[in-house]
């Protein structure tokens, strides 16, 4: 996929596609001296990063303050969200390189992100509006990490492989919730959950 193809798919403004041909670049550079993306995506990086990303943007509720992106790494979903008008994003990075390059990103592309040098469950407990988290664990795992920001309206929005369903029947043994499921457009066996209504099941 070109810059043209996902401006075209995604009907961004110039000014957006820029930004993003920005964040690429200085990604393409920074790539050469720290491992941010899969050596085997880095032909394919539009489609299998930034495209990969946009796509939950319509997932995030309109009336979205505040967005926390869980082990936001080369900025996959949070710094995409953010650069197409997502406000509120705090992307949370425990390593100390990638935060590096998650800073100097934002400079370089304008965007309007907090970025926490922490482990998620070092982050202080703040309500958010929507959760965000690409590759980073097991669902089970996920909304144990997201626990401390989940209100009665928290919206989780994570991409998922294969294993989907098996991760969602494993987590329902612990946790409730309203379950909605999206087919991702850049991996066919690819679906993206948005969970909401999450509450701890309580154990007799």
């Amino acid at each position: 996929m070109t810059p043209a193809a996902f401006q075209a798919h995604t009907g961004i403004s110039d000014d957006t596609r820029a930004r993003l041909e920005a964040l690429v670049a200085v990604l393409l550079k920074w790539q050469a001296r720290i491992n941010l993306i899969g050596r085997g995506t880095v032909a394919d990086i539009w489609r299998r990063h930034i495209l990969d990303s946009a796509q939950l943007a319509p997932l995030v509720p309109v009336t979205a303050e505040t967005v926390i992106d869980l082990g936001s790494g080369a900025g996959f979903p949070g710094l995409v969200l953010a650069l197409l008008g997502i406000r509120g994003i705090h992307l949370v990075e425990s390593d100390g390189r990638k935060c590096a390059f998650l800073r100097e990103a934002a400079r370089i592309t304008g965007a309007a992100v907090e970025i926490h040098a922490v482990r998620a469950e070092a982050l202080a407990p703040r309500e958010a509006d929507a959760i965000t988290a690409r590759a980073l664990a097991p669902l089970s795992d996920l909304l144990d990490i997201a626990s401390p920001f989940l209100g009665p309206h928290t919206a989780c929005i994570f991409p998922k492989g294969r294993g989907a369903e098996q991760e969602l029947t494993v987590s329902q043994k612990t946790w409730m919730m309203t379950v909605s499921r999206f087919e991702s457009v850049t991996d066919p066996e690819g679906t993206i959950l948005k969970l909401e209504d999450i509450s701890r099941r309580h154990v007799r």
